[in-house]
């Protein structure tokens, strides 16, 4: 099955101003971009609505986060609801950043998750081991413990709305990066993990990306894996360097 090849920009709480985000967008308006790839791009929830009227139509917007309530008493978070009415199709779920500075479970992503995709979000949903479990050789087990509670709270049907994005902890910011090798091991793992736990068909159909000091430099080897069905990319989609990283399937 061919799966349309997804490359995500996760800004993370960069740039501190409007004029820089709008910057950002610009460079990507003026790009020659793949059209047979899927490009979304997460920056800071502030700049989300700027962004979404200067935006090329063929870019969509992300979320970095959204929490598991669709209103009230809940101080500092945005609801689901709230992205779908700003007309933000999609929201980042998992990230290991949220998993290790805010201590978020694999079952309060599940929730998330189960929550977004009620409100009819797309979901990019995170997974990925830390050094330790890596050099410890569990790897799978932890991206597998990661995706049960995911699997527990969603239906087969739900799985067309999620695109999953291995990202190992190690790799993330610290310039290392999983050979294309030990990408293409973990997403197959993962997605025999799919197969196994939901089905075939939705392992099949189900994109999984990868991130994790993702650049110019090493993502076309990496796109050429058969299970690596793009990326969610940090640091470099600050970058111009990001355009080069969307064209990676392009000959």
């Amino acid at each position: 099955m061919a799966r349309q090849f997804f490359v995500g920009g996760n800004f993370k709480m960069n740039p501190n101003t409007k004029e820089q985000s709008l910057a950002l967008a610009a460079a990507l308006n003026d790009a020659q971009l793949d059209p047979a790839t899927e490009v979304v791009i997460a920056p800071p929830s502030l700049y989300l609505l700027p962004l979404k009227e200067k935006l090329r139509k063929d870019v969509q917007l992300a979320a970095q986060n959204a929490y598991f309530k669709v209103s009230g008493a809940f101080t500092g978070e945005i609801s689901p609801a709230q992205l779908v009415d700003a007309g933000v199709p999609y929201v980042i779920l998992g990230h290991s950043e949220r998993r290790t500075l805010f201590h978020e479970t694999s079952e309060i992503v599940a929730q998330k998750t189960r929550v977004a995709l009620d409100a009819s979000l797309n979901v990019i949903l995170c997974i990925g081991e830390t050094l330790e479990q890596r050099e410890g050789g569990k790897t799978s087990e932890v991206c597998e413990a990661q995706l049960k509670a995911a699997v527990a709270v969603l239906k087969p049907e739900d799985w067309s709305k999620i695109v999953v994005a291995y990202e190992p902890v190690w790799a993330i910011g610290t310039g290392k990066v999983a050979t294309s090798a030990q990408a293409q091991e973990t997403h197959a793992d993962i997605r025999s993990f799919l197969s196994k736990a939901i089905s075939p068909a939705v392992a099949a159909a189900t994109r999984i990306i990868y991130g994790g000091s993702v650049t110019a430099a090493n993502c076309k080897e990496l796109s050429t894996q058969p299970d690596v069905d793009g990326f969610l990319v940090g640091g470099a989609s600050l970058k111009p360097e990001f355009v080069n990283i969307i064209n990676a399937k392009k000959e």
